[in-house]
């Protein structure tokens, strides 16, 4: 079951997507909802950021292929990591799919994207096995997670690096049925492939992020966890589109903007 996020009017609300047939209901698929009788064309409506999340984590460094690009370009040698660490990102910097990223004029020239895999928790999850943890999973989305690397250096933290407004973008839609054994992450430069990889192909699969993440904190329903990349891209330039696809979830698409360009 695809669900999105949706704009009519001036009303957001959520919809099951059915082809191109929306479904409108009223309240969430994380808190409760009814289904409405009324239908919508997706082409009449604006897509959303699929989920506004309580708590947004990104998992760093959970492919050994990137391990070793980051290690080759600072010429050290690789060293994968031993446990499952998370991140916070802000939602601030969410986007919607097709939606534009903007570059602040002053930002530097090595702009980076990275397309992955985001885990959308369905249930309260506290304290839970890798064997209970799948079952608190409600669906799964794409992400394009934007880096300016010159300020991801200067700053102590990543405040700008990553969290810039529209720096990560995240959709079209949630996917309810996506099976990850046969997925392939798929990243496109203005059309032409720029990496690609496969998307279970991780170092910490998404049970063991969740189990070892909830023995800390606990995760809620609409929480996403951003499971990392493969590969590496090259530097974005002023009106490059890129697009993060991953086979049985769909395509996010957004282009790239420098302000005041």
């Amino acid at each position: 079951m695809k669900w999105i996020r949706y704009s009519s009017g001036e009303t957001t609300s959520y919809g099951i997507l059915t082809g191109s047939t929306v479904q409108p209901v009223v309240g969430d698929p994380f808190h409760g909802y009814d289904v409405t009788a009324n239908q919508l064309q997706l082409k009449d409506v604006k897509l959303e950021v699929p989920v506004i999340p309580r708590t947004f984590y990104a998992a760093g460094m959970n492919y050994a292929q990137h391990v070793k690009e980051v290690a080759e370009r600072h010429g050290i040698e690789p060293v994968l990591p031993v446990k499952a660490d998370i991140g916070y990102r802000a939602n601030n910097a969410l986007l919607a799919h097709d939606e534009d990223v903007i570059i602040p004029a002053d930002a530097g020239e090595r702009i980076h994207y990275e397309g992955e895999l985001v885990v959308v928790l369905g249930r309260k999850a506290k304290n839970v096995t890798e064997e209970q943890a799948l079952a608190c999973v409600f669906g799964y989305t794409i992400g394009n997670d934007v880096s300016e690397r010159d300020w991801q250096k200067l700053d102590r933290t990543f405040w700008r690096s990553k969290n810039t407004d529209t720096f990560k973008p995240m959709g079209p839609w949630i996917e309810t049925e996506f099976d990850i054994s046969n997925a392939r992450t798929e990243i496109r430069l203005n059309g032409q492939v720029s990496y690609s990889f496969d998307t279970a192909a991780m170092i910490f699969g998404v049970a063991h992020f969740i189990s070892r993440m909830s023995q800390y904190l606990t995760l809620y329903p609409g929480d996403v966890i951003w499971m990392g990349t493969d590969g590496s891209s090259p530097n974005i330039r002023h009106g490059d589109v890129v697009e993060v696809e991953i086979s049985g979830l769909g395509t996010l698409r957004n282009r790239f903007l420098r302000a005041g360009a």
